[in-house]
């Protein structure tokens, strides 16, 4: 019997080359990039974690009847403050 010949291959191959500077810019778009979503990341995991200032819940029984005093002075000073920019 014959010996079975291979079979080449008829796709063609691709083949990429770069020069220093195609890498280096590759290099600095990745590093663009990476820092980028570093930095959303970071933003995003403050907001979940450290939400927007709420008012204080007291602890007495009346469920809220009043609002704690501290919050009460920061409203009044609040007001002041504006009445007297105008």
């Amino acid at each position: 019997m014959a010996a079975k010949r291979k079979k080449r291959s008829s796709g063609k191959t691709f083949r990429f080359q770069l020069s220093l500077g195609g890498v280096v810019s590759i290099a600095v778009v990745s590093f663009c990039l990476f820092l980028w979503m570093f930095l959303l990341g970071v933003w995003a995991g403050q907001t979940i974690l450290l939400p927007a200032a709420r008012p204080v819940v007291s602890d007495k029984s009346g469920k809220g009847k009043e609002a704690p005093r501290h919050l009460v002075s920061e409203v009044k000073n609040r007001q002041v403050g504006t009445a007297a920019q105008k």
